[in-house]
C-alpha cells in the first residue's frame, strides 16, 4: 500500500479522497491555487503545495507543476479526482513517466474511451448495444444530411471529444442541420481543442442510466448496480438515485453483463462508469465510458456498502478488489443524491458565488453530507459551482424521499443563492415521486426555471 498520495484536485472532491486515504492510514498531500489558499481541504492535508494562481489554466490544470509537488513531496501516486485533468491521457502517461502511480485507468485507455466516435466502434465491436450513428467523424456537413436523411429526424450532433454537454446539439429539421453542425463543431473546437463531430439518432424521453464497474489487476471485473441520472440540465447532472426505478430485475442483470464487457473489451482497470440511454420499450443503448470516479459515486456506495475511493487506491497499489467476495451485488435500499451548486435556480440557474456567512448541515439517520464548506468560505467564480452532495439513504425509496426532504429542509447555507429550493421542487414533484422521470424532465416540469 503507498504511504504518500498526492489529491490534484479541490473542493468536496479532494477533501473526500483525504478522508478515505487518511482512513487507509495514508498520508496526503493538497495542491492549491492562490484562490483556495485558505479552503478546508488544504489544512486538512499533511502537506499542501502551491501550484499556482487562481485561473485552472495556470494552476490545476498544469501538469508539470503537480508531477513537481508529488516528486517535491515524496508522493508516490496521484489521485485525480474527477474534473480538471482526470481523463487527460497525457497527465496519467506523464505520471507513469516520472515513477508516479496514476489512481485511474492506463493513458491508452482514456484516449481510447474519451473519443466517443472510436468508443462507440469498440462498443459495437464487442457487440454491446449502440444508439445507430455515423460511421466515425462527419467531415462534412454532407456527411451529416446523408446520415440524418437514412436513418430520420430527430438526430443528436455529438462532440468526439467531448463531455458535460458541451459541442452538442438537437436537429429536428433538416433546416437546422447546417447551422447546429457549425455551432457544436465550433463549440467542441473552443471547449476541448477539437471540432470533430459525429451523429446518432435522437432517442426521445429516454432514462439516463449508468453503471458502476471497478476492475482489477487479478482478473476481477465487477458491476456495482446502476444508477439514475434522467435529472439533468443542458445534459449537466442535478439529482442521481440508486438504483434506477425504471429497471426490471432483467433489465438489471443484462446492463450490468454489458458494462461490464465495455471494460474487458478496452481491459480496463481501477472505478469506470459505463452510461447507457434507456428508452421508453427498455432497450438500452451504450452512451459513453467515463475514465474516473464520478460525482454521483456516493449513491451506489450507499446501496452497495462499498467505498469506491478506498477500492480504486487499493486497486492502483496493486491490490484486489475488496469486495470481489460479494459479487453479484444487489442494491441495499435507496439512495438519492443532490446536487448542491451555487446557482440561482429561478434566475436559469445563474452561477452565484460569494461568501457563507451561514451553514447548517443537516444529519439523522441514512443521511451524508460531502462538503469542504465551513462559515466564512468564499465560493469562488474561477471554478464549478458545486459546493455540496446531499445524500439520502432508505429502506426503500419512499424513505429515501423523505429522508431527502427532510434533510433539505435542515440544510442552511447562506450568503449564496444554492439549488436546493429546487431540489425540494423535484421531490414534490408527482412524475419524479412516481419513478417517471426522463432526461426532459426539467423542460416538461419545470420549464419556468429555463
Amino acid at each position: 500500500m503507498f504511504q504518500k498520495i498526492l489529491v490534484a484536485n479541490r473542493g468536496e472532491v479532494a477533501l473526500r479522497v483525504m478522508r478515505a486515504a487518511r482512513e487507509l492510514g495514508i498520508k496526503t498531500v493538497a495542491v492549491y491555487s492562490t484562490e483556495d489558499a485558505d479552503t478546508y481541504p488544504v489544512h486538512y492535508a499533511d502537506e499542501a503545495v502551491c501550484i499556482g494562481p487562481a485561473q485552472s489554466n495556470k494552476s490545476y490544470l498544469v501538469i508539470p507543476n503537480i508531477i513537481a509537488a508529488a516528486k517535491n513531496t515524496g508522493a508516490e501516486a496521484i489521485h485525480p479526482g474527477y474534473g480538471f485533468l482526470a481523463e487527460n491521457a497525457d497527465f496519467a502517461r506523464a505520471c507513469v513517466d516520472n515513477d508516479l502511480v496514476f489512481i485511474g485507468p492506463s493513458a491508452e485507455c482514456i484516449e481510447r474511451m474519451g473519443d466517443k466516435a472510436s468508443a462507440r466502434e469498440t462498443m459495437t465491436a464487442c457487440t454491446v448495444p449502440t444508439v445507430p450513428g455515423s460511421d466515425g467523424i462527419c467531415e462534412t456537413v454532407e456527411d451529416a444530411r446523408a446520415f440524418a436523411e437514412r436513418v430520420g429526424y430527430p438526430v443528436l450532433i455529438k462532440a468526439t471529444a467531448g463531455g458535460g454537454g458541451k459541442g452538442m446539439r438537437e436537429v429536428h429539421d433538416p433546416a437546422e442541420l447546417e447551422a447546429q453542425f457549425k455551432a457544436a463543431s465550433s463549440e467542441a473546437e473552443a471547449a476541448f481543442g477539437n471540432g470533430g463531430v459525429y451523429l446518432e439518432k435522437l432517442v426521445l424521453r429516454p432514462r439516463h442510466v449508468e453503471v458502476q464497474v471497478l476492475a482489477d489487476d487479478f482478473g476481477n471485473y465487477i458491476s456495482l448496480c446502476e444508477r439514475d441520472c434522467s435529472i439533468q440540465r443542458r445534459h449537466q447532472k442535478l439529482l442521481e438515485e440508486a438504483p434506477s426505478p425504471a429497471l426490471t430485475d432483467e433489465i438489471r442483470r443484462a446492463m450490468g453483463v454489458a458494462a461490464v464487457k465495455a471494460m474487458r473489451a478496452v481491459e480496463y482497470r481501477n472505478a469506470g462508469t459505463v452510461e447507457f440511454l434507456l428508452d421508453e420499450g427498455g432497450n438500452f443503448y451504450f452512451m459513453e465510458m467515463n475514465t474516473r470516479v464520478q460525482v454521483e459515486h456516493p449513491v451506489t456506495e450507499m446501496v452497495t456498502d462499498t467505498d469506491i475511493i478506498k477500492e480504486q487506491i487499493r486497486i492502483a497499489a496493486g491490490e484486489p478488489i475488496s469486495a470481489a467476495d460479494r459479487v453479484p451485488f444487489k442494491p441495499i435500499g435507496h439512495a438519492i443524491e443532490m446536487r448542491i451548486n451555487a446557482e440561482d435556480p429561478d434566475h436559469g440557474f445563474r452561477p452565484c458565488p460569494g461568501t457563507i456567512t451561514k451553514l447548517r448541515l443537516p444529519g439523522g439517520p441514512g443521511v451524508r453530507v460531502e462538503t469542504y464548506l465551513q462559515e466564512g468560505s468564499k465560493i469562488s467564480p474561477y471554478y464549478d459551482s458545486l459546493v455540496a452532495k446531499l445524500v439520502c439513504h432508505g429502506q426503500d425509496r419512499e424513505e429515501a424521499i423523505a429522508r431527502a426532504k427532510r434533510a433539505l429542509d435542515e440544510f442552511v447555507i447562506e450568503g449564496i443563492a444554492t439549488t436546493i429550493p429546487f431540489h425540494k421542487r423535484v421531490l414534490d414533484n408527482e412524475v419524479f415521486v412516481a419513478g417517471e422521470a426522463t432526461t426532459d424532465f426539467i423542460e416538461t416540469q419545470m420549464g419556468d426555471l429555463l
